[in-house]
């Protein structure tokens, strides 16, 4: 699945933050990335405990570029970007105290151009990865929100199967509008990993069975979207078997151009998404690449504190292919 990923960036070499540098297994997936080519890993912390930390774990980082927040000599001219940005809401102290943690100093490197996209969360929470984002480097224009989604992938006799499930880790209850820019940043995610987006706006009714709040919600903003001039066909509301199958799609919603072939499933709110998504990984056998984040103006994503190196090595690659 990574293979077409890999071309691109290797034609490209983007320069990605690391916001947990001394870390293992982001050494072992930094030297990796460097020796294959892939992209320019930027590792942040003293350099001393990196390259000790590296050598003890037995992983080469030559050539790898290494800055450690306490000693950077342009700190001035970041701390006055940084007071710009935030201004009536952080003064120089705040900001120079941020700026001693390498997730906001990494933050404001991409901010700042010397680098294209960030990972962290190793060791620190979703929220403390996503906060700088939102502070610093904001949504894109014409997006309100972050929003997120996991690919799902497995290789079986049937082939290659992928799909994208959003959100199922930031937003808690999406409303309508927030629904509709979900759809379309995920369906966008999608064709990243050459899935032709099919979205499924997914309930527990499929097209009038149900009622209740949470179907309107989706109802509506199924009606938005397909009042906008997209390039991908999307449906709703469906329920999941509905979405999925097509021998129940031939009962439930016969004329849809997305029941029963659907690869892309929005879900209502979060507990629906996360329970969902994880239920495809344990017992239907998917590895889960995310949470993907999604509506920034550069690419910054959250790894889980649990992650290995492999799946930091692969995180990577999602990253850098974020445009």
């Amino acid at each position: 699945m990574f293979k077409t990923m890999i071309e691109k960036l290797k034609n490209d070499q983007q320069k990605l933050v690391f916001t947990e540098g001394s870390d293992p297994r982001i050494l072992e997936a930094a030297s990796r990335l460097k020796q294959e080519k892939i992209l320019e890993p930027i590792l942040l912390g003293n350099p001393k405990e990196v390259q000790d930390a590296a050598q003890k774990n037995g992983f080469s980082i030559d050539g790898i570029e290494i800055i450690d927040p306490m000693s950077y000599p342009e700190m001035d001219a970041m701390v006055a970007k940084l007071i710009e940005i935030r201004k009536g809401k952080m003064d120089e102290a705040a900001c120079r105290e941020a700026l001693k943690k390498t997730n906001y100093f990494g933050t404001m490197l991409v901010k700042m151009g010397h680098a294209n996209g960030l990972l962290g969360g190793a060791t620190y929470s979703t929220a403390d990865t996503v906060r700088p984002a939102l502070q610093i480097i904001k949504t894109k224009p014409g997006n309100n929100i972050v929003s997120s989604c996991f690919i799902m992938h497995r290789v079986t006799e049937k082939g290659d199967e992928r799909y994208t499930m959003a959100d199922c880790a930031i937003n808690i209850s999406p409303g309508v509008d927030d629904l509709v820019e979900i759809a379309v940043e995920s369906a966008k995610t999608a064709k990243i990993f050459s899935i032709e987006p099919k979205v499924a706006m997914l309930s527990y009714s499929s097209v009038g069975s149900g009622k209740g709040e949470s179907v309107d919600k989706v109802r509506e903003a199924v009606e938005k979207l397909k009042a906008k001039d997209l390039d991908f066909p999307v449906d709703g509301e469906l329920q999941f078997d509905a979405a999925f199958a097509p021998e129940v799609a031939k009962t439930k919603v016969p004329n849809s151009p997305v029941a029963g072939q659907a690869n892309t499933f929005v879900f209502p709110d979060i507990n629906a998404g996360n329970i969902g998504y994880k239920i495809a990984q344990r017992l239907g056998g998917f590895d889960a690449y995310g949470p993907i984040l999604q509506g920034l103006n550069a690419p910054i994503n959250d790894l889980s504190r649990g992650c290995n190196a492999d799946e930091v090595y692969k995180m990577a690659i999602i990253t850098a292919s974020i445009k």
